[in-house]
């Protein structure tokens, strides 16, 4: 293998595969992905219902928290990376969600031109293989495969009429004209396995001869000289090499890494840098600040009806499920049982939906500890457009190190009434006569938990992160003293050098970040190629008609 290379490309995760996909496409440009994870080979990344595994496994995720969160009672929340083929699509919960339509716009406002909905469609229609989407709104033979469970469960109609019932709107397609409403759910699964970016873009591009992996990887720095990148310092099997790049490099690294990375080679704070002895090659002090998440909380309600998964919560149960997958790539086994969504907002006078909920038959936490309590269902709700701003920062001018990350979770009074709003929305909605037949008590919070302060105490104990970090390589203009990258995912200062994942992201966007993360892999793939855009599209999105005097 020689080491030079037109693009090295930092990350096999959703935007690095998608990268490396169509950097590599027209088999000239000699490409070389680095990642630090290994195989993704195995049931337990590849079956869908056995997502609460690899996410909790040191072989595939980076072993992040962060630092006691003052507002959360000093709690530590877990921050999990993919490291793996694939990356956090690789140990994601596989929800497809795009964003609404005025997330993008809201970037362009920010001033990532060219990033405006009008711009981000044709990318999504690029990507998706859409089955059972909206015509003419979605994509249909793209790499990625996106479809709906069966439904097997009545839980999922009952939470949709609910929905209907306690006055809201119903969507055919969250991820088409209409966000907002009551929904089926999309998942990344594709004839029953898990639809990685790594299935989806990465292994067919791997069987081109100009497209290089190197698995274990540790990237310690980006190389660079007279102010451009010419390539990177990685250390693999014990020992340090370095590959050059003779076009540029890309860091497609996760909203963690990145920053990291860039920081490491002398690209951020000043004055940070210098503390830790780190050569200064561009004062940029956006790198590692505007972070962002998602929170969210477990609404659980006894069932009264022995339906809901925990009747297969027993060996015997998983046993035969996973042979059926095994065999057959069908049954329970092929969904990540995530298949009843809603976008609402949550008062009058908010434009476009700012909850989520995602629905499940099953009263259980993330890490696949069920409720003690036995049957039983959730919902999964949290407010989409926090406040709040932390940071990743270096410890350490060790790349092993690991770095300190801070979100600074419910840092604003508006987090707190928005999470309470979500709370008594979420008791309203099982209130519902669609739940009648199966409604028990209230497991969590507990009916004895009504008032604004003991609401808040629940918060502050059990509100989890959904894993969405990004925004610590904020995409601006060129003038803006915070801004990282520019429109064009360019690091501002250094010629060279890209960024491109969940990181640039001005604003968090609705839902969740593993198609977003694709497209920002796909846009930045025909930048770095110096193609032209897609041409834009003059589709209009929906917007609630009485969005300024109703909530639904």
């Amino acid at each position: 293998m020689t080491d030079t290379f037109d693009f090295i490309i930092v990350g096999a995760g959703s935007a690095g595969c998608a990268m490396a996909s169509r950097l590599s496409e027209d088999g000239t440009n000699r490409v070389l992905v680095l990642e630090f994870g290994g195989t993704d080979a195995g049931p337990l990344i590849q079956m869908p219902a056995a997502l609460s595994y690899p996410m909790n496994m040191s072989l595939y995720d980076w072993g992040y928290s962060s630092e006691p969160e003052p507002h959360l009672g000093g709690r530590r929340l877990a921050t999990p990376r993919g490291k793996v083929i694939g990356g956090s699509s690789s140990v994601n919960g596989m929800v497809y969600v795009r964003g609404h339509a005025c997330d993008f716009d809201t970037w362009e406002e920010m001033g990532a031109a060219g990033w405006g909905y009008r711009h981000v469609l044709p990318y999504y229609k690029r990507l998706e293989t859409s089955h059972g989407g909206q015509t003419g709104w979605r994509g249909s033979n793209g790499p990625l495969h996106v479809q709906r469970g069966s439904k097997w469960n009545p839980l999922f109609q009952a939470f949709k009429d609910a929905g209907e019932q306690a006055g809201y709107g119903v969507t055919g397609d969250y991820n088409g004209e209409r966000q907002e409403g009551f929904a089926d759910m999309e998942m990344t699964v594709h004839r029953g396995r898990r639809w990685s970016a790594a299935n989806a873009y990465l292994k067919p591009a791997l069987k081109r001869g100009n497209l290089d992996l190197i698995k274990g990887a540790l990237v310690r720095k980006v190389l660079i000289e007279n102010n451009r990148a010419v390539g990177v310092e990685f250390e693999t099997g014990g020992e340090i090499r370095t590959a050059r790049a003779e076009r540029e490099v890309v860091l497609a690294a996760s909203s963690i890494n990145s920053p990291k990375i860039l920081m490491q080679s002398g690209i951020g704070a000043a004055a940070d840098l210098s503390a830790l002895g780190i050569d200064v090659v561009a004062d940029r002090p956006g790198v590692g600040a505007n972070l962002q998440d998602h929170l969210e909380l477990y609404i659980q309600q006894a069932c009264v009806q022995p339906i809901t998964l925990y009747k297969h919560w027993n060996l015997i149960s998983k046993a035969v499920i996973g042979a059926q997958w095994l065999f057959f790539k069908k049954g329970l086994g092929a969904s990540n049982q995530f298949e009843a969504a809603a976008f609402i907002r949550s008062k009058a006078g908010v434009k476009y939906p700012d909850i989520q909920y995602h629905f499940l038959p099953f009263a259980v936490r993330y890490d696949g500890q069920a409720a003690a309590e036995g049957h039983g269902f959730q919902a999964h709700v949290g407010p989409m457009r926090s406040k709040s701003r932390g940071a990743v920062k270096l410890t350490s001018s060790d790349p092993r190190s690991k770095p300190s990350i801070f979100f600074n979770y419910m840092s604003h009074e508006e987090d707190w009434e928005d999470f309470r709003k979500c709370i008594r929305l979420t008791r309203e909605l099982f209130g519902q006569e669609a739940f009648a037949d199966y409604r028990g008590k209230e497991i969590q919070p507990g009916d004895h938990v009504q008032s604004d302060e003991a609401l808040d105490d629940f918060i502050r104990e059990h509100a989890e992160s959904a894993y969405h970090p990004c925004g610590t390589c904020r995409m601006g203009a060129k003038d803006d003293p915070m801004a990282v990258v520019d429109p064009e995912c360019r690091v501002i200062g250094v010629d060279g050098l890209r960024v491109a994942d969940s990181s640039i992201f001005p604003l968090i966007t609705n839902g969740n970040l593993n198609a977003p993360s694709i497209m920002v892999g796909e846009k930045a793939s025909d930048h770095i190629l110096g193609i032209d855009p897609l041409p834009a599209s003059n589709q209009e999105p929906w917007i609630h008609p009485d969005w300024e005097t109703s909530q639904r």
